[in-house]
């Protein structure tokens, strides 16, 4: 861009006189290059408003500039290079779309030069100190661990008294330490009297932990087994085995989430103490109940010493269940099992006599038939088999109309068709979520109900699960919510062999109770638990 292009329309910066060596310019061009122009094209019309909005104010309308323009603008390009600052490139473009279509009382707008972005580089670790790292950690574990293992009989039991202190506990014992030092370098006398209020504190506490009391304590939870709703208390006891009188005891026993505390009173030598407790049954689920534990230490929680005195014991919740009748009703039984509509050629029991055709087994040829009517006939037999029942829970909470609640009553209605089941001396087998169980008793059964959490499980793979430990299952059963779509079902009873009834058992309070049969299966619909009932009156599971 030439200085000439920077001068104003109207005035011009005057030039500086001519050498006498210079010659000069003529009047007729000087007096032409005043004169207005003519109208330029629409093309150079837009060139003329985009070089116009580059231009600067004269040097009249600027003092502070009057005396050296030319020397303010070179000496900001060399500022500007020197800076390491480039020189701003005009987008023409951008000036037409900007600007104004042309400028008024002669002036025009400045365009300032963009500030320069730094962008800085990201800080990544080498890759060879990260692995060479870890390396070294893998060795220097492999390397300690053996003799951490060697050295346990000396550090576990300086680690386990160490535990003993609280935070508390060893607040006050740096507190104690720091006050008798400071006390013994600059001499304060009431920093001294702190330092030993803390350290006798701390050492009376520690005296007070280290004490065994020798008791014996027993706990009993009666029954251990009960359905949700139920009472279930416990028991425990507690007698004082040594020569002496005891002081009052804490007693602490984990209750499941919680744990109750028990304030022994003072037991002389061979007398006992007897607490109950009541166990909270309003959910489904196991309890587990102890250990029963002796806390000693002091009152201010400085040191706690824990004991463990009693097992572990499990209070099973069963969910609730309902009576149902037997699911066989209605169907001949016999020495094998209960009786199918298939046909076999060789079983118990006897069906009818056909015609003998080839590839019979000729044993089951009945001569006396036979030659009454002149022609071979062999006997025909039904299908015997023992009845297994095969139970299925889907308690993802997302398919079913209530989630957690509307699972719990699925879970009810699998153990009452699992109940019913073995009451009439059937196989069953249970799948649900996390626990399997297959050919137990009712009790065992229902153990595992109770044990079974509620989350997401893969309807498809608890079916093959189910059909791998019961392959001779005669009725399968798969209990699911109403948001659970129907192909997802249909293929997850599919893995059973053709001849099991499949049955698909909704859970679902906004629908109507019934049975209906669609692609194979007989789907019945339940609101509530005694529902259940009502549908498997009609026989549905024959």
């Amino acid at each position: 861009m030439r200085r000439s292009d920077l001068r104003g329309p109207a005035r011009s910066t005057p030039a500086a006189p001519p050498t006498p060596a210079a010659p000069s310019t003529p009047a007729p061009e000087r007096t032409r290059s005043r004169k207005r122009s003519p109208a330029p094209e629409p093309e150079e019309a837009e060139a003329t408003v985009s070089r116009s909005s580059l231009k600067v104010r004269p040097a009249q309308d600027q003092p502070s500039r009057r005396r050296s323009s030319g020397a303010t603008a070179t000496g900001g390009s060399r500022w500007r290079s020197l800076l390491g600052l480039r020189q701003p490139e005009v987008d023409t473009q951008a000036v037409r779309r900007n600007d104004p279509p042309a400028s008024t009382g002669g002036r025009s707008t400045r365009l300032r030069p963009e500030l320069p972005t730094i962008t800085l580089p990201r800080v990544q670790i080498p890759a060879a100190i990260t692995q060479g790292g870890a390396r070294l950690l893998d060795l220097t574990g492999e390397r300690i661990k053996p003799l951490a293992d060697r050295a346990a009989p000396v550090w576990r039991p300086v680690a386990s008294t160490l535990a003993w202190v609280s935070p508390l506990g060893w607040t006050v014992f740096v507190l104690g330490l720091v006050s008798w030092w400071l006390a013994s370098r600059y001499g304060w006398a009431e920093l001294s009297m702190i330092a030993v209020a803390c350290l006798v504190l701390f050492l009376a506490c520690v005296a007070l932990a280290i004490g065994h009391a020798k008791v014996e304590i027993r706990t009993d939870v009666d029954p251990t087994r009960v359905t949700v709703g139920d009472p279930a208390t416990g028991r425990i006891e507690v007698r004082n085995l040594s020569g002496r009188g005891m002081l009052p005891l804490l007693v602490e026993l984990p209750v499941g989430r919680s744990a109750a505390r028990f304030t022994l009173p003072s037991l002389g030598s061979g007398k006992s103490h007897e607490e109950l407790f009541v166990v909270p049954t309003e959910r489904r689920g196991v309890i587990q109940v102890g250990p029963a534990t002796t806390i000693h230490g002091d009152p201010l929680g400085l040191v706690r010493r824990t004991m463990e005195w009693t097992e572990q014991t499990e209070l099973f919740v069963h969910p609730l269940t309902t009576s149902l009748e037997p699911l066989g009703a209605g169907l001949l039984r016999d020495l094998e099992g209960q009786v199918t509509p298939d046909l076999s050629m060789s079983d118990l029991a006897f069906h009818a006599l056909r015609e003998y055709q080839p590839g019979d087994d000729r044993r089951y040829i009945h001569w006396r038939s036979s030659a009454k009517h002149d022609r071979l006939l062999v006997r025909q037999f039904l299908d015997t088999r023992r009845s297994h029942l095969a139970v299925v829970v889907d308690t993802t909470p997302e398919v079913y109309t209530g989630e957690d609640a509307a699972v719990e009553l699925a879970i009810s209605c699998a153990a009452s068709l699992a109940v019913r089941s073995i009451m009439d001396e059937q196989d069953t087998t249970v799948v649900c979520n996390d626990q399997q169980i297959s050919r137990q008793t009712a009790p065992l059964t229902l153990d595992t109900f109770a044990r079974a959490s509620v989350g997401p499980v893969d309807v498809f793979g608890s079916a093959g699960d189910s059909a791998a430990l019961a392959p001779d299952a005669s009725v399968a059963i798969l209990v699911t919510g109403s948001h659970r779509p129907f192909i997802q079902v249909q293929r997850a009873l599919a893995q059973f062999e053709v001849e099991v009834i499949k049955v698909a058992l909704v859970i679902d309070p906004d629908a109507q109770v019934g049975v209906r049969h669609a692609g194979g299966l007989t789907i019945l619909t339940v609101r509530e638990l005694a529902d259940l009932r009502r549908v498997l009156f009609s026989g549905a599971l024959a």
